[in-house]
């Protein structure tokens, strides 16, 4: 184990290992509750995505420990569960199986662009300013999402509170339209809660309660949360305690086994190519997807290996310039891609390397042997299966909106002052959450960045590689204006 995990040469041991696996498992805990939830809205199975969920991240978190061995854990992202449900299904209109089919190409051209060391032109063509602003426009997104989940943001239609609906407000038929419009014509006006509804309320205690807990440092926080305002929902007649049998751990593996590969069944890839406007948008969309979840991955492996040590400077040095997969950094991206295509094929979002793995981090954790540990917490998970329908949408929705503060951080990494630098950081940001797609977010700020080079006369210093990803964003801007 000493020799094979390098302890003593990261300056670690077995007791501070596993100290750190355990912290980190309890920190991310939390995602295989939140994780069905917010795809079983897009029509999957709860039980399915939980079984599916736990799998990725034992193999993932596995991997990444034997293969890169290095303290980082993966399960299916935040950002990327809200993409799944929010964008793809009910943005742009496609079933969940083409759903997981879209994540599985995902993988596969991770998998290309890692393997062909593509990711290093990707990441050198985009300009750091705009890597934040993706990082915070998540934040916008994850958080807009939270808010409309715990109920805090109510339409008035006609006299009366609705809530929002698929971000759409309800009143007997779909309404469609530019938010200006619905406004003008004076029958829509959005509004802050009263709190009179007992969800939206316990939204608010679990928000009060994971405020102060995150304040006050204490390990955990989310999870303790979870299951604080779970409890509280129960007297409040929000939180349902009736567990059927439909909800024991073999009913469960019978629902992953209609999930699992349903991403290549006829409802799933072959149907991606039924029309060429939908075989368009489903690459554009890929596109748009593995290039969020690359820079996702890659900020969050800089960010804590930076602070930590981990990767050291010359192991960022090779990731750049060397064409093997010798560094930490290039191992430990071809272990987040390939989790991602297993993510598709048995029926869940994508995968990343989660930032709660700093909290292991920041107890001691330095080598694989930290993931070794995580992954066995995880495979534990699997007696709690009759529990994930119990726990409400109030008690996920505050631990959103803390993750997209958190996420929001990015932000102070650009320079607002200068409007040359502001103005596509900020549409690539706010796109994100009012659009709600995070492709057109960056879509909307790579135009921009494009705009403002060639208004300053530097045209010069653009990629071909960035014009290349516009112009495929612009052909599905066309495509989406004949659909």
């Amino acid at each position: 184990m000493e020799n094979f995990f390098k302890l003593k040469e990261n300056q670690t041991t077995v007791k501070k290992e596993v100290i750190a696996g355990l912290t980190t498992f309890v920190s991310m805990a939390y995602i295989f509750f939140l994780n069905p939830q917010i795809l079983s809205q897009a029509g999957m199975s709860q039980l399915a995505v939980f079984i599916a969920a736990i799998i990725v991240a034992v193999f993932g978190t596995l991997l990444m420990g034997l293969y890169a061995n290095v303290p980082f854990a993966l399960a299916p992202g935040i950002g990327m569960q809200a993409y799944f449900t929010y964008t793809i299904v009910f943005g742009f209109g496609f079933k969940w199986q083409q759903a997981l089919a879209i994540v599985f190409m995902v993988g596969l051209l991770d998998i290309v662009i890692t393997l062909t060391h593509g990711r290093q032109a990707i990441v050198k063509a985009i300009p750091e300013e705009l890597k934040a602003a993706i990082g915070g426009g998540l934040g916008v997104f994850v958080t807009y999402i939270g808010l409309k989940n715990a109920g805090f943001i109510n339409f008035v239609v006609s006299g009366s509170s609705i809530m929002t609906v698929n971000d759409k407000p309800y009143s007997g038929g779909a309404v469609k339209g530019t938010l200006d419009s619905i406004l003008a014509s004076g029958s829509v006006t959005p509004e802050l809660t009263r709190f009179t509804q007992a969800s939206a309320l316990l939204a608010l205690i679990g928000l009060l309660i994971l405020t102060f807990l995150v304040i006050k440092k204490v390990p955990a926080s989310f999870l303790i949360t979870l299951i604080l305002t779970t409890l509280i929902g129960i007297p409040m007649g929000v939180t349902s305690t009736h567990l059927s049998a439909a909800t024991s751990l073999p009913n469960a593996f019978a629902d992953f086994t209609n999930a699992f590969g349903a991403a290549f069944g006829s409802n799933g890839m072959g149907s991606l190519w039924s029309s060429w406007s939908k075989a368009s948008l489903a690459i554009v969309t890929v596109f748009a997807m593995g290039l969020t979840g690359l820079f996702d991955a890659i900020g969050t492996l800089i960010g804590i290996g930076n602070q930590t040590g981990i990767f050291s400077k010359k192991d960022q040095e090779a990731f750049v310039a060397d064409n093997s997969f010798n560094s930490k950094m290039d191992k430990a991206l071809v272990v987040d891609t390939f989790t991602t295509t297993l993510a598709g094929a048995v029926g869940t979002s994508n995968t990343t390397t989660l930032i709660e793995s700093a909290t292991g981090v920041a107890s001691g954790g330095r080598t694989g042997l930290t993931n070794v540990v995580t992954s066995i917490g995880f495979l534990a998970m699997l007696v709690l299966s009759p529990l994930v329908s119990i726990v409400p949408t109030a008690a996920t929705a505050p631990i959103l909106i803390m993750v997209g503060i958190m996420m929001m951080g990015e932000f102070k990494k650009i320079d607002w002052s200068d409007l040359a630098v502001a103005i596509p950081a900020f549409f690539t940001s706010i796109f994100m959450g009012f659009s709600f797609s995070i492709s057109y977010g960056i879509a909307a700020g790579f135009i921009f960045y494009i705009l403002v080079k060639v208004a300053q006369g530097k045209w010069k210093e653009l990629s071909p590689i960035l014009l290349i990803i516009t112009g495929f964003f612009l052909a599905n801007f066309v495509l989406l204006a004949f659909i």
